[in-house]
């Protein structure tokens, strides 16, 4: 077979074109990242023409990759296993040598080792949502936390809402896939769903939407639920008020680090992460999940209102014990 000489550059944004007709901008967005890597290792290999890579070259691209940064076996595997998406796709235009992406390897991971397992607990979230609901009540930190609490929504979801998606009398939100005007959600069109709203929730949206919500439209001129003065609220601020709220010293009675919040780095507001105890929006999702697993919601109503299978959901999720999810259980065995 004759291949046909391309660059690595040219290449990678061929692929990611290709993938933006079947794929969400994340899912792109998460191969241009991982693939970077790649065309940084082939820029300090001289690799200018893809014809180039043999098995022996990948393998060294592995472990060169292991090296850069600190990778968890998991992250090792989710690396290897986009090259070798890339690599197949390589093959299809004739830029490498058939089948050579069977030579890509990437360690085996079990079940427990794929599985992240921050989460926000109920203990810590309970605290958290009392201080914000007396001392920054209808804030925008305020309203996005709940907002995630409550829900079990992604955070690309909760960004996604308009203020027409929420339905004050049906006590309910909207979510819809919108990619055309900036708001694409997880799933696409599966994900999309009602997900119903206590009427606590519903009174603290109404709050907002009356008397803090600035008077905004984003760039589409749709009005965003989750708006800032400058527009929709972007994902970076949703991040950064998650990690914000989580810190203990901000909603409890001290730190437990024994850290002095005086001098503390995490104690500035774009610092929050460093924070041991602060946690992604993701961790709120989980922690939630978990809460309403343990509060005896059955599993089926959870999958549904958090957009997750059930295999997803046990595997990833749920962080109940065992033990625990045997005494529940034992309660329904109870009644029989």
């Amino acid at each position: 077979m004759n291949l046909e000489p391309i660059d690595p550059e040219t290449a990678l944004e061929l692929y990611l074109a290709e993938k933006e007709t079947e794929a969400a901008k994340a899912t792109i967005d998460s191969h241009r990242s991982r693939l970077g890597f790649f065309l940084r290792w082939c820029d300090e290999r001289g690799i200018e023409n893809l014809n180039e890579l043999t098995g022996r070259r990948l393998h060294e691209f592995r472990l060169w990759r292991r090296n850069v940064g600190e990778l968890s076996k998991a992250g090792e595997k989710t690396q290897m296993d986009t090259v070798r998406v890339f690599v197949r796709w390589l093959e299809s235009i004739d830029a490498v040598e058939q089948d050579l992406h069977l030579k890509v390897r990437s360690p085996n991971v079990t079940a427990d080792e794929n599985t992240r397992e921050v989460m926000l607990d109920a203990d810590d979230a309970k605290p958290m949502l009392e201080y914000y609901s007396r001392y920054e009540y209808a804030s925008l930190p305020h309203v996005t936390v709940s907002l995630l609490w409550h829900t079990m929504m992604r955070l690309g979801a909760a960004r996604a809402l308009d203020v027409e998606d929420y339905d004050p009398e049906d006590q309910c939100l909207e979510l819809r896939h919108r990619p055309e005007t900036g708001t694409p959600i997880k799933n696409k069109k599966h994900g999309e769903r009602l997900v119903a709203l206590s009427g606590e929730l519903c009174l603290l949206l109404d709050d907002w939407l009356r008397d803090r919500r600035p008077d905004v439209t984003d760039s589409y001129d749709r009005e965003p639920l989750l708006a800032t003065a400058q527009g929709r609220v972007a994902k970076t601020t949703i991040r950064k008020y998650c990690y914000q709220c989580t810190r203990p010293c901000v909603y409890g009675d001290g730190c437990p680090h024994d850290r002095n919040p005086d001098d503390c780095d995490a104690n500035e507001p774009d610092n929050a992460s460093q924070c041991p105890s602060s946690v992604s929006p993701h961790a709120f999702r989980r922690g939630s999940i978990t809460h309403y697993l343990n509060s005896d919601v059955p599993e089926t109503a959870v999958s549904d209102r958090a957009n997750v299978s059930k295999e997803v959901l046990d595997q990833h999720y749920d962080q109940r014990s065992k033990r625990d999810k045997m005494q529940q259980r034992r309660k329904y065995l109870n009644n029989i």
